[in-house]
């Protein structure tokens, strides 16, 4: 165990301890993942999904256990226009500090936005919502103009980093409406919120919530044994099945999360399409589901998005090592003494990822000895995501695995916008495909449902052909709580942990 490891898991231990005298009504979930600064704002990063995961924010229009949109803070939502869309808020609602949710105080939220330098600043997010402007009619509704007609449009206010948020203050750093208020953050530590009494749908069950960060899953999954903590996000696979013997609740359900390979298609091996193709034939997905997941919770992808929500293509998870092998040679590699040469030089593929997830280096482990399995050599490094990324779109290596959900507002288009779109703010295997590139334009720009579905599926099928990112399997997050818990069930987009009716009893 690194001194890395043991001071993370020293400072998880102080944090829980601190907590050993908050009343049973205090709710103490252990994640991975944790805030960012003392105040994060939810607009900013990916600051969002962990308020809105601890009932802190929330948003215009949500995204239902089956996936479905539905009003949220919103009253309803029209389209007035091909670029207009007309939002009306529910009446009577209050900030955290009693004063008026107005169409003029969300509007001012969303603006920041767009704006450089603010706090709230995130391009991601404005890329998404790509507005023209937005105003007020009245005190009740908010009317939004788009640059460009966008079908995904309600959809994206479902976006957590799309908060309802008033005036921040010195008792009110994060000003918002869920049934719990922010009360104070550690980076990288801690996030605790307290109940809202005055929570429109009713009191919420707890008094408080709060969020500590381990510095892994298996480090998550020791602190709950410990009675630490009364929650572990994405529990350590292998140990699901022994823990719940043990009286523990297992929460499981399928999830829109997809663990993939991102290429660096601009650099080495993984340039040329046949090479990529070879390597996705080489993958037993079987496998690495029954082995990274002790057979828990995933399924092998073909598509990008799961079956049975709502936008997978019909695409086989195939696993042919003999055809992989005939595209190597169609690359030009010829093998001798038992491994591929490229170019003449060995070929060797260098593999990225972080381990944050618990499945994800097992996973790139297994990917390794498949490829070696048919003479191609590889190397594993993981690290942190941010420098796995980097390393790709450095091109200082070959292949990213990763973990992303893959309809994280309900709509297909957002994820293959930001991963593969030529100008995709995520795009660091610098991926380009003009065909594609329309495709995904396309989808934004059509509204009949049953059109986007064959739009979506014709870009699927060019993923697939060309390999410009390989799915391994999607994912049931796995998590485990204390007897006590009830009110929670996992979400299909991850986003959404607690809500007024979660309640813990001794």
């Amino acid at each position: 165990m690194s001194i890395l490891t043991r001071l993370a898991e020293a400072t998880l231990l102080a944090t829980c301890m601190a907590l050993s005298a908050a009343q049973a009504s205090t709710l103490t979930i252990a994640t991975t993942w944790g805030p960012n600064a003392e105040v994060p704002d939810p607009r900013a990063g990916y600051n969002g999904w962990l308020s809105n995961q601890s009932g802190v924010t929330e948003t215009l229009m949500g995204i239902d256990y089956d996936l479905n949109l539905y009003p949220r803070v919103a009253e309803s939502i029209e389209q007035a226009a091909p670029t207009t869309w007309r939002v009306t808020l529910k009446e009577g609602l209050k900030y955290h500090d009693g004063t008026a949710v107005t169409a003029q105080t969300v509007a001012d939220a969303i603006h920041a936005i767009s704006e450089e330098g603010n706090s709230g600043h995130n391009a991601r997010i404005a890329k998404l919502l790509d507005l023209a402007g937005i105003s007020t009619d009245g005190d009740q509704v908010l009317v939004f103009e788009t640059n460009s007609p966008n079908a995904a449009f309600p959809w994206s206010l479902s976006e957590p980093g799309i908060a309802v948020l008033g005036a921040a203050s010195d008792d009110y750093p994060i000003n918002a409406t869920g049934p719990y208020i922010f009360r104070e953050a550690t980076p990288q530590q801690l996030y605790r919120a307290e109940a809202n009494a005055d929570y429109r749908l009713g009191a919420p069950g707890l008094s408080e919530v709060r969020v500590v960060v381990a510095a892994d899953p298996a480090t998550a999954a020791l602190s709950f044994e410990a009675g630490e903590v009364d929650m572990v996000i994405n529990y350590p696979e292998a140990d699901f099945e022994r823990i719940q013997s043990t009286g523990a609740q297992g929460f499981s359900a399928p999830t829109a999360r997809l663990y993939f390979y991102t290429m660096n298609t601009a650099s080495g091996p993984m340039a040329n399409p046949l090479i990529r193709r070879a390597v996705s034939l080489a993958i037993d997905r079987e496998g690495i589901v029954e082995a990274a997941l002790s057979g828990v919770g995933g399924v092998p992808a073909g598509s990008i998005y799961p079956a049975g929500k709502g936008w997978a293509a019909d695409i086989p998870a195939n696993y042919d090592p003999k055809q992989a092998e005939s595209l190597l040679a169609e690359a030009g590699a010829v093998k001798e003494g038992g491994s591929w040469i490229l170019d003449g030089e060995p070929l060797e593929i260098d593999i990225v990822t972080y381990s944050k997830r618990a499945a994800l280096p097992p996973t790139a482990e297994l990917t390794q000895a498949f490829l070696q399995a048919i003479g191609v050599a590889s190397n594993v490094r993981v690290g942190e995501y941010g420098a796995s990324n980097d390393a790709i779109a450095n091109g200082d290596a070959d292949m990213f695995l990763q973990a992303w959900v893959t309809t994280p507002q309900g709509d297909p288009g957002g994820v293959l916008e930001g991963l593969l779109k030529s100008d995709g703010g995520s795009n660091s295997g610098k991926y380009s495909n003009a065909e594609l590139d329309t495709l995904l334009e396309q989808g934004r720009t059509v509204f009949e449902h049953e059109e986007r579905r064959v739009i979506y599926n014709k870009a699927q099928e060019i993923i697939a052909a060309e390999a410009a990112l390989i799915p391994v399997f999607h994912v049931s997050q796995v998590m485990v709580g204390s007897a006590g818990v009830s009110g929670y069930a996992v979400h299909p987009t991850e986003t959404y942990w607690i809500t007024h009716e979660t309640t813990l009893a001794e």
